[in-house]
């Protein structure tokens, strides 16, 4: 073999092993092919930010805001989970009334960066690191710090 067609060679399964850990969990997909309720939710609750890619992992969509949220929907296009990390608050049209009451009350200062759905309710992150969950009803049933 060449030292030409090893370079080739090299220069292709480098190319390989980059795309292969990009896309390891799953593929990228066109904003226009994000089912229409996630687009929807995005323009609703996030207005002027910008879908800055869409990733498509079976049944689930993973999308990355330019602002660096992150955001889970189900195959239908509904949340599943919202992440802003520490950058800034979850939008408050997409907290239940009865855990943002329960956070106004008892964590004024702070401001929920996270949040989940899970089979038993939700999960939140506050912007102290503090985890709270609640049950489908908004009800407080485990704090993790």
């Amino acid at each position: 073999m060449s030292m030409k067609s090893m370079k080739f060679m090299l220069v292709a399964l480098v190319c390989l092993l980059v795309s292969t850990v990009s896309y390891a969990d799953g593929r990228v997909i066109p904003v226009t092919q994000l089912p229409e309720g996630a687009k929807t939710f995005v323009a609703t609750h996030f207005p002027g930010k910008k879908i800055f890619y869409a990733q498509k992992d079976g049944r689930k969509y993973e999308v990355r805001l330019d602002d660096g949220t992150e955001i889970d929907f189900d195959r239908k296009g509904v949340w599943d989970k919202v992440d802003c990390h520490d950058f800034q608050a979850v939008p408050a049209t997409i907290i239940p009334a009865p855990i943002a009451a329960y956070v106004q009350t008892n964590f004024s200062t702070f401001f929920i960066t996270k949040i989940d759905k899970e089979r038993y309710g939700y999960s939140i992150e506050l912007s102290n690191d503090i985890e709270l969950k609640f049950d489908k009803l908004g009800n407080l049933i485990g704090v993790d710090d």
